[in-house]
């Protein structure tokens, strides 16, 4: 598997994976207008890591449903992040705003690559993101001087560290006020348990029904 596909199922795994995740708040946030913004955010996600999928897929010889939905659960290459079942709040919270700004220096780096059709994805889903960043931003803002938020910010802060590739770290840690040198960055490679239960529910009607198409 050569390096450009690697990193497009990296960055699409984490799309979808998250999106997933996002999913699980609606109907259950703490507003209505919460409830709104989880699913569209979910969507939108999804959405990004399908059109991903789709230029692997143009490589691999399959298509994007295969790729989100058959591999097995260690095949993934998203990062530990995404995968965790959050059941607070102020974590669900400090999750989104770490992933956004991660994903915008992500997207930032996407955008100058001179691969042009990587490049002029990565600006459709720059663009889009931009309602994600503004809703990630409003709550930090707003939970910044809540012990809870602060908290789940550093508790996370290693897994946030794991999304990106060395070289962005530091400006992600300039970003968020916290520490590189300091901290053990949780990598990608290695599955949290929360995985795979996400896997079977994910997979479940594709599994039941063969050839079913999202």
């Amino acid at each position: 598997m050569n390096e450009r596909v690697q990193l497009l199922l990296s960055t699409a795994d984490d799309e979808l994976i998250v999106g997933w995740r996002d999913s699980e708040w609606t109907g259950i946030a703490p507003t209505l207008e919460e409830d709104v913004a989880f699913s569209s955010i979910a969507q939108n996600e999804i959405g990004h890591a399908r059109a991903l999928y789709e230029l692997a897929a143009a490589e691999l010889g399959t298509n994007a449903d295969a790729l989100a939905f058959d591999r097995s659960p260690h095949e993934y290459r998203c990062a530990p992040l995404v995968e965790l079942h959050l059941l607070e709040w102020a974590h669900t919270i400090a999750r989104r705003y770490l992933y956004e700004e991660a994903d915008r220096l992500r997207i930032d780096a996407l955008m100058r690559s001179a691969d042009t059709e990587l490049a002029g994805l990565a600006a459709k889903i720059d663009r889009e993101e931009t309602y994600h960043r503004l809703h990630a931003e409003l709550w930090a803002d707003r939970l910044r001087d809540e012990p809870r938020f602060r908290a789940a910010v550093e508790e996370l802060w290693p897994y946030a560290l794991g999304l990106l590739e060395p070289e962005l770290r530091p400006e992600l840690a300039r970003r968020i006020g916290l520490r590189v040198d300091s901290t053990q960055a949780i990598e990608r490679g290695e599955h949290t348990p929360a995985l795979a239960e996400l896997w079977h529910e994910m997979t479940e009607v594709r599994r039941s029904e063969p050839g079913a198409e999202w």
